[in-house]
């Protein structure tokens, strides 16, 4: 019996968004002081690479709009 598109994307996405939260969830735990020491400049490249990465990857979830379009009121 195959799995259909729509139940697989749901069980794979489910499993790669827990592991991404997960992971997330642990680069937090380099906030502590106690342990670890660094810059305003350091954790602004942290996310802002984290960003970019999300922004590029939500992109192609996009339905893109035809170019051939044309605009009427």
């Amino acid at each position: 019996m195959a799995i259909d598109k729509k139940q697989n994307f749901k069980r794979i996405a489910e499993s790669r968004t827990n592991k991404i939260i997960e992971l997330i969830h642990l680069l937090g735990n380099l906030s502590n002081t106690s342990y670890y020491e660094y810059t305003p400049e350091q954790i602004n490249s942290i996310f802002s690479a984290i960003q970019k990465e999300l922004n590029a990857q939500k992109s192609q979830f996009v339905v893109k709009e035809s170019k051939s379009k044309k605009f009427t009121l």
